[in-house]
């Protein structure tokens, strides 16, 4: 198995913008195959190192991370809008 955790920093942290790109991101349950489990957060802290949202998917192994990131949904609706609003996003991937 596979934890995929990306951390996003937007262009508008505000409260309204936030909460409208985490439920953008909770909107692959259920329509992205590839997700065995979903994790969304929000920061509460706002200081200056903070990242304003996380998501965290468990994924099979290699071979579904790579149709996930290559998913329909994932890339025309959820990567196309992370993209417009994002600032700037880490990713970290590792097997568990």
């Amino acid at each position: 198995m596979i934890k995929h955790i990306v951390c996003f920093k937007l262009k508008d942290n505000s409260a309204e913008e936030v909460n409208r790109a985490a439920d953008i991101l909770r909107s692959m349950e259920g329509k992205v195959p590839q997700i065995q489990s979903i994790e969304v957060g929000t920061d509460f802290l706002h200081s200056a190192r903070s990242y304003d949202i996380i998501l965290q998917v468990v994924i099979k192994d290699e071979a579904e991370l790579d149709a996930y990131q290559n998913d329909h949904y994932h890339c025309s609706v959820v990567k196309e809008h992370m993209h417009s609003v994002c600032e700037s996003s880490i990713a970290v991937d590792y097997n568990i």
